[in-house]
């Protein structure tokens, strides 16, 4: 049986949890118990020895024609796990076209000279929180485009795509004896990294873009480390205030930024 992968509305590639248990060639009749105990196991993921993590890991799946059934779409590195655990006979086949496919999806694509330049623009533009907050902006709208008009999960989403989440950075503050109240995410990390929120920005713009969350991170990073190697520091231009430590961006870039238009990094446009 061939496997069919899915695009969630996220644009990650999943598996059906029936599917993969057909294509195991496991008995129909003990579906239930089996998926019960996939989403329960704890297995050696690449970040952590963990159970899986509803809407990181897996994400219930409606059964058009049969409102009983419980399926879910299951990440292809959890898929592979599920595979690898089994008692299936066919096991090998399975477990190694999914980590085929895994390594596709986390393969970041290859960097040519324009996209480091380009990054190395964005890294100084982006430290312009107008420029953070339309690239987060666009994000959002692509999500809930995604999501049926709705943002319901987006900070659960976002948390996963950046890293860190607000209660983490709650903890991170109160660690360091600094006080959280009030404060917003942007302004938490103002105070704990404020180079991060470059980082961020970066990410949400590529993301905004449709492109994978591997490559949108990987030059989030590269963004982070120029800002970091060329001292830039984050200021706040909402007010029209011009820094005197400002970097100098790409004024034309920093305008289609702040405009969210569609493609932004062409630097000579």
């Amino acid at each position: 049986m061939e496997l069919q992968v899915y695009i969630s509305k996220k644009g990650t590639k999943v598996v059906a949890a029936t599917e993969l248990h057909q294509a195991l060639q496991l008995s129909d009749q003990h579906y239930a118990v089996n998926v019960k105990r996939w989403l329960r196991d704890i297995y050696n993921f690449k970040d952590d020895i963990r159970r899986p993590e509803k809407l990181r890991d897996f994400a219930p799946r409606k059964v058009a024609g049969n409102p009983i059934l419980k399926d879910y779409y299951l990440s292809l590195e959890l898929a592979k796990l599920i595979t690898l655990a089994s008692k299936s006979k066919v096991k090998l086949k399975y477990a190694k076209w999914l980590s085929h496919l895994e390594e596709e999806v986390d393969r970041p694509d290859e960097l040519d000279k324009e996209e480091v330049l380009q990054v190395l623009e964005l890294a100084k533009a982006m430290s312009m929180v107008s420029c953070q907050e339309a690239a987060e902006k666009k994000h959002l709208k692509v999500y809930e485009s995604r999501n049926g008009g709705g943002a319901g999960q987006w900070w659960q989403y976002r948390a996963q795509v950046m890293g860190y989440s607000a209660p983490k950075l709650r903890r991170e503050l109160k660690r360091r004896g600094k006080s959280s109240q009030g404060k917003t995410q942007r302004q938490m990390l103002m105070q704990l990294d404020p180079q991060e929120l470059i980082r961020t920005a970066v990410i949400d713009l590529y993301m905004a873009q449709g492109k994978s969350e591997r490559y949108a991170r990987t030059m989030g990073d590269l963004a982070k480390q120029f800002a970091q190697e060329l001292n830039v520091e984050v200021y706040d231009d909402r007010g029209g205030t011009a820094s005197l430590f400002a970097p100098q961006a790409n004024a034309k870039l920093v305008n289609r930024l702040k405009a969210m238009e569609p493609e932004p990094l062409a630097m000579g446009a």
